[in-house]
């Protein structure tokens, strides 16, 4: 099929089951909306504030232990994680210094290391706030821009199917980190916002094609819309799905191989999110966009005529109004046979006319 698609001998008619992925991205918005009010967000230490503690232990400590530890120091439901190979990381509500350094005793005691080795970041939750802030702002002015932009570029429709695609990308990327419960940080925030950017170059590229093809079609065109968008589509879609994997192959890499194998937290948050976005971004821009445009644009005058002046010379019969009779097929000609009848004459063909009695010959009287 890929082989097909390369060489342009395979179409797929994706604008033509556009009911079939719009009741699937409807679900995938659903079953993402209801993790985000359910589950909602794990949020990091960064947008709602705390304390966090990280230690490397050099004994044979887990999880259950570090939480134990927390929890008998009189703070409830403390959140630790491990990571890389021996390190672990705590985090609680914010804590007074007093505090802190009761907790920061008892985790290096736990982990068999000097209380020096115990890094303390304590973050406010005004700061976790303004983080957020910032953020939701950043956000709503790359969504405008980027509105104005293919408005002005191509036109406002095609700006509409966009933003509805880097919405839904938006909602389903966050609704996986609700569901499995991934940490949200600024990396996070950070890697949300390339992926828009990814994803609607993704889009532009198909509605270019699009447009350049719609642009030079007359009233007598023998292709609707939907047919030109969905032939768009198809050439392009093998670029896109290249792209769209050669983008996958390094993030993943740095996902599995920088934050599992390395443990860096930070590669980790930052891949994490790429990796979503970029493939939930390759969905909406080939099942999303595009058929939305379509189903858009033929609500237009000009190409609800089109469609129709199209449906009514489909209907027509393809062949002539009068049909003429086949002509016989010629008979091989028989060897003509001698008629014993008489006084049948046939057409063509010389009479046969029966031999004259002769004249009896009268006997010689002697």
């Amino acid at each position: 099929m890929m082989r097909r698609l390369r060489r342009g001998g395979f179409t797929y008619d994706f604008v033509g089951k556009t009911k079939r992925w719009l009741l699937i991205s409807a679900a995938i918005m659903v079953l993402s909306i209801g993790s985000l009010a359910v589950r909602r967000l794990n949020l990091g230490l960064e947008f709602k504030g705390g304390t966090s503690f990280q230690v490397e232990a050099k004994q044979g400590a887990t999880v259950d232990d570090f939480e134990r530890i927390v929890e008998e120091a009189g703070i409830d439901e403390p959140v630790v994680q491990k990571v890389g190979q021996r390190g672990f990381l705590v985090q609680t509500e914010h804590l007074k210094p007093e505090k802190q350094t009761e907790v920061k005793s008892k985790l290096a005691r736990e982990a068999g290391v000097p209380e020096a080795e115990v890094n303390v970041t304590d973050v406010g939750p005004r700061w976790g706030q303004q983080i957020t802030a910032k953020a939701l702002r950043a956000l709503l002015a790359f969504l405008v821009v980027v509105t104005l932009y293919i408005s002005l570029r191509f036109e406002p429709k095609m700006a509409g199917s966009a933003l509805l695609a880097l919405v839904h990308d938006l909602i389903a990327t966050a609704g996986i980190y609700a569901l499995i419960g991934f940490v949200v940080t600024p990396a996070t925030v950070i890697a949300l916002l390339t992926i828009l950017g990814y994803s609607l170059y993704d889009t532009v590229i198909i509605f270019d094609r699009v447009r350049e093809r719609s642009r030079n079609l007359s009233a007598a065109g023998k292709q609707t819309y939907s047919d030109i968008a969905n032939e768009s589509l198809n050439q392009v879609l093998v670029r896109s799905l290249n792209t769209s994997l050669v983008s996958l192959l390094p993030v993943g890499s740095l996902l599995f191989v920088g934050s599992y194998l390395l443990g860096a937290e930070t590669l980790r948050e930052l891949a994490l999110a790429l990796f979503l976005g970029i493939a939930v971004g390759a969905y909406s821009s080939v099942f999303l966009a595009v058929p939305v445009l379509a189903a858009w644009k033929e609500r237009e005058t000009r190409w609800s005529q089109l469609r129709a002046r199209i449906a009514a010379r489909q209907a027509e019969p393809s062949g002539p109004r009068f049909m003429t009779t086949p002509a016989a097929p010629v008979q091989p000609a028989e060897p003509e046979a001698v008629s014993s009848s008489v006084g049948t004459p046939s057409a063509g063909r010389p009479q046969h006319r029966p031999p004259k009695p002769r004249p009896k010959k009268r006997k010689r009287r002697r």
